[in-house]
């Protein structure tokens, strides 16, 4: 059957011009196919470029079977050479993308038929780029034992599809996510670590064969993150360091993720054997009711993370994560498969409509329940396909204007959008009523007269803790007791305040002493109230380690903060004696008392937040001053002494310049300088960019594991040379040429605010020297201007654009005025690491003015300050509601403000002077000096 036999349905032109124009590129279209090409190209910018720019071939499609068409299009991309990998694959894309749009558009194919060509063409993209890679490889004599004839299968070496890929149901402009491993069988153990480098390549370069934005655009974003311990790892390992991961580490969502694991390129069978030997991890024996439990932690983790809570509204609306969603079916269906699918492999199924037509053959579901969740599963998914269709854009969000609702229904045929609007916010509805009672709601009370029955179950556990079991105790706490529940009850979070405070008192030895000081000192009883219902780190760490009141009475706690000494001598002494283990314990524990102390000074007034931010980044680096000689110690342990003058720790973002938040990851390079050593004299000798690389993912772990204190930071080394694809570890005269001669212009940014902190002495000043060297060598202004508009506009495509009082994301934001002032310092050749200074420089060399400089400057000032604030109070996006009064409070406080209300229009009105600073200075050179 021909493509129009099987036209069902079409869009209606949204821009009756725009879809004129679709039509111009195809003069002698079918009369049955132009309401379908005109309603496309009239709706979406981005298929009417497509049908420009593919108007042969189309031509020719369109009178073909379609299927024929799809055949055709995936022999053509499996049959792709090496040389012409990056543009065959980004012609085929759009003839893909194309293609599979307008036979959703028009009916010809049913949902799984389309999300099935993308996925296939994804399969035969990724399969294509290993094959050719791994047999360039091969010719090179780089995979031992190896031939052109193995990379047929990879040699070894298997993509698995996760996620959407993994289920065959990728959307319009999806991304794709691959866990690469290797067969080691396949290779005598002393060939293991080289054939796994030459993976390791060939995973990179495939990504980037699939992911590099060039003239001729990108196949597909690829993300390799869902491997096993990702941040530490590398982007291909063999399988049985992964099996030995799951086993070991592996957790209840990498169970989730591997429901819809499909080996979709490379070593098919392996992958598939690989997955098998994952049986027992994915598929529990018995049934696994707490499963269910995870699951609802992670949506609500999504809810809260993306402010989805709440009544739902169309304009703006999450199509796949917000209430009624597409994320909401596919949870439905996934926990129930995660239950049971241990016990019934035929629950086992990776998409899921099949997952729910399986579920309700077993009798989990019933048949209408099937019925009414796969017949609106689908509606949303076309909703989604149709809104990303628009601008190829990775979007899940509702227009949130008339217009866009007009385009949208013309978009699925509806010429009635008010008809449009009503179908859709009905089957969201039926599909939240659906789902929700699976589903525990999350309790929030902001006002309880009378105790709820989670806060009734707490205050019932207390006569039984050892602080409550003196008759005096008692006593004195029954009349603190009443005044605690009421404050508790007008905290914004009540049930979670009282469970913070529920820890604390079942972590006191012994209360009369404790609760007599409440009695005689209510400030102490506002702090714990303040702690425990506004400060959700604080209020954890408090609940978890009740003994930190001591210091809060014993009279110092609320003294001036020492100096760097006093805080490297004080965590020295804490250290003696004890082993590496030992050291890694106690720096979390000290870590973590010291962030309370900077934590509770800010919430009650006692610094401001540059004042936290300066404790915060000297905390970070007195740790890492501390643990790098240790973890060198440790690995010379193995390998003998550093060679050379060893290496230097050199911080980066915001410990660089010196202003940690509450919640900051710490971004660091590992710079070595290794003398004369070719290798280290030690019971396991390395080169020293081996030695280093050891250390410096020792480092890592050091900072990053959890220990049965915590962690001490995330860590982030993305901002090395060559960022991922890069060594973890970079040798100075390596880093000083590739800064000279190589790294881009955003590196360049970075490293205004770069800072040795730990190392050599002479080392951190060669450092710093070489610093000095790259940002003050004279460069061409509009290049830098040209690039940094350029990383601009990269945040606005990838969605980082900020709302409401997001005081780093976004035009006219903190980042953003973050960006013109290195900019500014990298133009004028000025190294200065601060804000301020960087503006100033940019005033020096007239491309500035001084009256901008100085409301860019405040603006970061009032950004920085809502930024700590908020990270104290919050791991989420700050909502004004939600913090309650208390934090509502402390935000206007520290914004120096009167009232929410004020903070919003300061904030906006600010935001958009610094936008149209940051647009103006952008699109203007500065000024020669002959012209200044």
């Amino acid at each position: 059957m021909s493509f129009a036999s099987r036209l069902t349905r079409h869009p209606i032109p949204f821009d009756p011009d725009r879809g004129s124009d679709a039509l111009a590129h195809l003069p002698d279209l079918s009369p049955d196919l132009r309401p379908l090409i005109e309603g496309a190209g009239g709706c979406s910018p981005y298929l009417l470029s497509l049908i420009g720019k593919e108007r042969d071939w189309l031509a020719e499609a369109l009178t073909q079977d379609p299927d024929a068409v799809r055949r055709a299009l995936l022999l053509d991309t499996g049959a792709v050479q090496l040389s012409d990998l990056a543009p065959e694959l980004r012609r085929l894309k759009r003839r893909v993308a194309l293609f599979a749009a307008l036979a959703d558009l028009g009916g010809v194919w049913p949902l799984e038929k389309v999300t099935g060509l993308l996925t296939d063409f994804a399969d035969a993209a990724v399969d294509v780029a290993i094959r050719e890679l791994v047999a360039a490889e091969a010719r090179r004599g780089k995979i031992p034992g190896m031939s052109e004839e193995d990379a047929q299968t990879g040699a070894g070496m298997v993509a698995l599809a996760m996620g959407k890929m993994g289920a065959g149901e990728l959307n319009y402009s999806s991304d794709i996510d691959l866990i690469v491993l290797f067969d080691e069988t396949r290779f005598d153990h002393g060939d293991e670590m080289e054939a796994r480098a030459s993976f390791i390549k060939v995973t990179r370069r495939m990504a980037a064969a699939l992911s590099d934005v060039t003239r001729d655009g990108y196949v597909f974003r690829t993300d390799l993150r869902l491997r096993p311990d990702a941040s530490v790892t590398p982007v291909c390992i063999s399988m049985a360091a992964a099996e030995r991961y799951y086993e070991a580490e592996g957790r209840n969502w990498e169970r989730a993720a591997y429901i819809k694991a499909r080996a979709c390129a490379g070593d098919i069978t392996a992958g598939e054997r690989f997955l098998k030997t994952l049986t027992p991890f994915v598929w529990r024996k018995h049934l696994d009711f707490a499963a269910i439990q995870d699951t609802h932690e992670m949506r609500e983790k999504i809810r809260r993370h993306k402010g989805l809570h709440g009544p739902i509204t169309l304009e703006g609306h999450n199509m796949k994560l917000g209430a009624g969603g597409i994320r909401e079916i596919e949870f439905f269906a996934q926990t129930r498969q995660i239950v049971s699918g241990g016990r019934d492999p035929d629950l086992r199924c990776r998409g899921t409509v099949p997952a729910l037509a399986a579920l309700a053959e077993k009798g989990w579901i019933d048949s209408t329940t099937r019925d009414r969740l796969t017949r609106h599963y689908r509606l949303h998914r076309e909703i989604e396909h149709r809104v990303q269709m628009v601008n190829d854009a990775q979007t899940h969000l509702l227009p949130n204007s008339d217009e866009g609702f007009d385009r949208l229904a013309r978009f699925c045929g509806v010429a009635d959008t008010r008809d449009f609007r009503a179908e859709l916010h009905g089957r969201l509805e039926e599909v939240d009523r659906l789902c929700e009672p699976f589903f525990k709601p999350e309790k929030v009370e902001t006002d309880l007269p009378d105790l709820s029955t989670t806060a009734e179950e707490i205050v019932a556990r207390w006569p039984g803790y050892p602080a409550l079991r003196s008759a005096r105790g008692q006593a004195i706490f029954a009349r603190l007791k009443p005044d605690l529940l009421t404050r508790f009850a007008a905290t914004p979070r009540p049930e979670e305040a009282l469970g913070n405070f529920d820890g604390f008192l079942k972590g006191l030895p012994a209360g009369v002493q404790l609760f007599s000081l409440f009695e005689a000192n209510p400030p102490l009883v506002d702090l714990i109230v303040d702690i425990c219902g506004t400060a959700p780190g604080l209020s954890r760490y408090l609940s978890r380690n009740s003994g930190v009141l001591d210091a809060v009475i014993g009279g110092d706690f609320f003294s001036g903060w020492p100096d760097r000494e006093d805080l490297t001598a004080h965590l020295e002494t804490a250290f003696e004696g004890l082993d590496y283990e030992g050291v890694l314990n106690t720096a979390r524990r000290w870590l973590k008392e010291w962030h309370f102390r900077v934590g509770v000074h800010h919430l009650r007034g006692l610094i401001h937040a540059e004042e936290a931010g300066a404790q915060y980044s000297m905390l970070a680096e007195v740790i890492l001053q501390a643990l790098w000689p240790r973890v060198c110690d440790e690995v010379a342990r193995r390998h003998g002494p550093a060679p050379g003058r060893g290496g230097a720790v050199v911080a980066m973002g915001s410990l660089g310049a010196g202003r940690l938040t509450a919640g900051s990851d710490l971004d660091l390079l590992v710079i070595y300088d290794p003398g004369e050593v070719e290798f280290t004299e030690g019971r396991r000798p390395l080169d020293p960019r081996g030695w280093f690389a050891k250390a410096t993912k020792t480092l890592i772990t050091a900072l990053t594991a959890p220990t049965g204190e915590g962690k001490l930071y995330e860590v982030d080394m993305r901002l090395r040379p060559s960022g991922r694809q890069g060594p973890v570890a970079t040798a100075l005269e390596g880093f000083r040429h590739y800064q000279m001669t190589e790294a881009w212009t955003w590196e360049h940014l970075a490293l205004t605010r770069a800072r040795p902190v730990a190392g050599d002495a002479s080392l951190c000043a060669d450092i710093e020297q070489i610093r000095m060297e790259v940002l003050t060598t004279p460069r061409d202004p509009i290049k830098i201007m040209a690039d940094a508009q350029d990383m601009r506009d990269r945040l606005a495509a990838a969605g980082r654009v900020g709302e409401g009082l997001d005081a780093k994301e976004g035009p006219g934001r903190m980042k953003d005025v973050e960006l013109l002032a290195e900019t500014a310092a990298l133009i004028a050749g000025v190294p200065a690491r601060d804000v301020e200074g960087q503006l100033e420089a940019g005033v020096s060399i007239g491309w500035i003015k001084a009256d901008d400089a100085r409301t860019l400057a405040a603006a970061h000032h009032l950004y920085g300050r809502l930024n700590h604030a908020t990270r104290l109070l919050t791991d989420r996006r700050l909502d004004l509601d939600e913090i309650g009064s208390g934090g509502r409070s402390f935000i206007s406080r520290e914004a120096g403000v009167a009232d929410s209300a004020e903070l919003a229009a300061k904030s906006e009105s600010l935001r958009i002077e610094c936008e149209a600073i940051i647009n103006q200075a952008l699109a203007t050179p500065p000024r020669k000096e002959d012209e200044a």
